[in-house]
Formats: structure tokens, sequence, C-alpha cells
């Protein structure tokens, strides 16, 4: 995140447009892993791109840190930005995401949370989501289901 705060150090707290990714981690009973995150919202593991590094690399750099599972392959679900995805956060900054949204079956690893971003990870039944799933990440997961999207 040193990209972003350099960024930030120039532009003060003025929109940026972030690119990043999220992956839709599937088990063998088809629920979802989610991460109840530090700012008490519940939503995928992700996060926003570093200099030099494909989507793909996000997405698994990402979960690594966040969940401690190592992913294989993903399936690209769909790419989300546009006004929907502006967002001003806590401190100001303001940002409008570009976020690619992939599936996945092929993970590997022991789940460790992150309790720096996350204060406890698991999985849902995708009928059954929690209370406190955000809007985005919501919209992220009716696309994959009505996409017919295979991990």
């Amino acid at each position: 995140m040193n990209y972003v705060k350099d960024l930030r150090k120039l532009v003060g707290t003025r929109p940026l447009i972030l690119p990043g990714a999220v992956v839709i981690i599937l088990n063998e009973q088809h629920e979802v892993l989610l991460q109840h995150r530090t700012d008490g919202g519940w939503g995928l593991p992700g996060g926003l791109m570093e200099l030099g590094e494909s989507l793909e690399e996000t997405a698994r750099r990402e979960v690594k840190e966040e969940t401690g599972l190592e992913v294989g392959e993903l399936t690209l679900v769909n790419i989300f930005s546009g006004q929907d995805y502006y967002f001003k956060v806590s401190n100001g900054d303001e940002l409008y995401s570009v976020t690619a949204v992939y599936v996945t079956e092929d993970v590997s690893g022991k789940i460790e949370v992150d309790e720096t971003e996350s204060v406890a990870v698991q999985f849902f039944k995708l009928d059954d989501l929690p209370v406190g799933l955000t809007d985005e990440y919501k919209r992220y997961l009716i696309s994959y289901i009505k996409s017919g999207v295979q991990a």
C-alpha cells in the first residue's frame, strides 16, 4: 500500500482511481469464505494492486496476507467500476475502485486470520450470508451467482 500512500502525499484526499481484486473462495460444500473486517463489515478477501502486479497476482497476494491460504487457478467473474464504486473513507480519502472479482475452489493451506485487517474469517452458505455484508460485496456475489461461471 506504499504506492497509494505515496500518491496521497501528492494529491491529498482528492479522488483516485484504484485497481484491485477480490476472490470468491468456495469450499467443497459450495460455501463462500468471508472475512469480518476490523472496520465492522463482512467482505471477500482482496485489496489494492501494487506497482508491477497483475490483477491475478494482487488477488493471490491479498488472499495470502488476509487468510493465510494459497490460491491456485482463478476464474474471472466480472470487473466492477463506475459511479457505484465511489467511496469516501473515514479519513476523508476519496476513490473510485476498479475491482476484478475472481472465483476459485483451488486453495491450500490453513486459515490464519490477519488480526490487523480481520476479526474473523469463516465460510457461509450463499443463501445465508452474514448481517453486515456490505452492498459492494453483495453485488459481487450476486454477479457470480447469476453468471453461471464455474470455479
